[in-house]
């Protein structure tokens, strides 16, 4: 089974905007692969999805349910190997749990990974690509 990582950019958009093509991606991720997380990934989401500007479209209870099902779902893996090829140094995470994760795709909206598709084998696409890749067959 193909494996994934779905940035924070990502995950924003999926959370905020129920039927979006960020949804669609998440959903297709946690049902036809293997959504992969670390540490520092999870951290990183949680921290965003805290911020008060997120507030009025969904409430912290929800953003903590929804986080602990996709951490109790999610192969989680510690990454050894540190990266340093994003232009972007904080995007390196997303690049250092698909090296130790074995992934097949990262799924982004960030313009910093995106610029990097293919890397190391891995696809990086943004939501659109990957929910159209996926109904090709992919």
């Amino acid at each position: 089974m193909p494996k994934v990582v779905i940035d924070a950019s990502s995950l924003v958009g999926a959370v905020l905007k129920s039927d979006s093509v960020p949804q669609r991606a998440l959903s297709l991720a946690r049902s036809k692969h293997i959504l992969c997380l670390s540490p520092a990934v999870e951290a990183e989401y949680r921290a965003v999805l805290a911020r008060p500007r997120f507030r009025p479209f969904v409430d912290a209870e929800t953003i903590e349910r929804l986080l602990d099902l996709l951490a109790t779902a999610a192969l989680t893996v510690e990454p050894s190997i540190r990266i340093a090829d994003c232009r972007d140094a904080k995007d390196n995470k997303y690049l250092e749990l698909a090296l130790a994760a074995g992934a097949d795709f990262i799924v982004s909206s960030d313009r910093d990974l995106l610029a990097l598709d293919p890397w190391r084998g891995i696809r990086i696409l943004n939501p659109a690509a990957f929910v159209a890749i996926d109904d090709k067959g992919a």
